[in-house]
């Protein structure tokens, strides 16, 4: 009976120093959002971020990550940004308590009082893709270039191991700096088939240069072909690449 008892205050005492297990916490979302203004109002938007909107984004709890405009003037009418949220939940929540904040609402009818600003807003919502850089370094000025590869079915893990293994590694090799990947996390948006990523290029000739080595490089024709052999990754005309500059109130740039 005593050895009963004693083998109990153990298993009890043991029992109270186990420490209760954390409920993981829901990853982190980036949304890229899209915005086309109405002609002639881009800089009224850019000081509305600039002197309003950003600020009060960080007030509700989302981060800024980057702002840019598209170096093309076919798409000068548009505004590119991302932000990061605790969670979906967490970004459904922020973009709430923003649209009814009392100085977001006297900011926007201001701002507006000539006319509306924006056209149309795109988001897709992104998570990180595994081989996505934690961290990257960034000096001086930069032109940014976005990506979006649209895959055949079945395709995108093949695509990702490409990128995991050789493509980002290349990339690198070339003088591109690799910033962030990420696949879109909701079905309608391409969660079965897209790559979404962020180059930097030290402007557009670096660009231009960077890009033709990586294609003619003998490894990358190599890990190309050997990723085919199967049938084709990409879909026809399945890459859309977009030049940016950031704005000066941009954190990237």
């Amino acid at each position: 009976m005593k050895k009963l008892i004693c083998v109990l205050g153990i298993l009890f005492s043991v029992l109270l120093t186990v420490t209760p297990v954390q409920a993981a916490e829901p990853a982190p979302v980036y949304e890229l959002r899209i915005y086309t203004v109405h002609p002639g109002k881009m800089p009224d938007m850019l000081a509305r971020f600039k002197n309003h909107t950003t600020k009060i984004f960080e007030r509700h709890g989302m981060v800024n990550v980057g702002y840019w405009v598209p170096v093309e003037q076919k798409d000068g009418d548009k505004l590119y940004y991302i932000l990061k949220h605790k969670s979906r939940a967490a970004a459904e929540v922020s973009w709430k308590a923003f649209g009814d904040d009392p100085e977001w609402v006297k900011v926007r009818t201001a701002s507006e009082a000539n006319g509306p600003i924006v056209q149309g807003v795109e988001s897709v919502f992104l998570a990180p893709a595994d081989y996505s850089p934690e961290k990257f370094k960034l000096a001086g000025k930069h032109i940014f270039e976005l990506r979006t590869y649209t895959t055949n079915d079945d395709k995108l893990s093949t695509l990702d191991t490409r990128f995991r293994e050789h493509t980002i590694k290349l990339f690198a090799k070339h003088g591109m700096t690799n910033i962030a990947y990420w696949h879109p996390t909701d079905a309608d948006k391409g969660s079965a088939n897209t790559l979404i990523y962020l180059l930097a290029h030290k402007d557009r000739d670096a660009a231009t240069q960077s890009w033709a080595n990586f294609i003619a490089d003998p490894e990358w024709i190599k890990v190309r072909d050997a990723s085919q052999i199967n049938g084709k990754i990409l879909i026809e005309n399945g890459i859309k690449s977009v030049f940016m500059n950031p704005t000066d109130f941009s954190r990237l740039h």
